[in-house]
């Protein structure tokens, strides 16, 4: 199918080719600018095993540290996650990790900084995702139905099209 027989919506779409085939967007006419997006997703787990991991009672070790630097990690490997994401400079990247009694659980957060071509939504979106992975694996052997929920962008500065918050926040 041809991006001429695509729906109206459908026919500007920057990862199709005039063949309908995905491709990586071409950001080499762009000017680098500064770019800067935040994360978050929640980890939810019983109140036993959030007190385990706050008590530092984990069988595998420090929690928290181990998800935190996975995150860190998993930002700078985005590009070969995620097939037509382009490979940046990251200049900043932070993971927190924050206990929430309430839920019991944790707040994970991601902000993500680079002067590119392109944004960095994806490399939060990682961080935070591979950070609340490692947490579970982390506490599986103390708990299997912790539940991940809520991944999501937070915000998002720089770039064309300016900057972003989710109309909810």
């Amino acid at each position: 199918m041809t991006q001429e027989n695509f729906p109206t919506n459908f026919a500007n779409l920057t990862h199709l080719d005039h063949e309908g085939e995905a491709q990586m967007v071409d950001v080499s006419g762009k000017a680098p600018t500064v770019r800067q997006a935040v994360a978050t997703a929640q980890v939810r787990m019983l109140p036993a095993t959030f007190a385990a991991i706050q008590a530092g009672n984990a069988p595998k070790g420090d929690v928290l540290a181990t998800a935190r630097l996975a995150g860190i990690m998993a930002a700078k490997q985005t590009s070969n996650l995620i097939p037509l994401c382009h490979p940046l400079p990251l200049q900043k990247i932070t993971v927190e990790v924050t206990a929430n009694p309430q839920l019991p659980g944790y707040q994970i957060y991601a902000t993500v900084k680079t002067k590119a071509e392109t944004g960095v939504e994806m490399e939060a979106l990682t961080a935070v995702s591979i950070a609340a992975l490692t947490l579970y694996d982390m506490a599986k052997a103390l708990e299997k139905s912790i539940q991940i929920e809520s991944i999501r962008l937070v915000s998002k500065t720089g770039g064309k099209s300016g900057d972003y918050t989710p109309p909810e926040l």
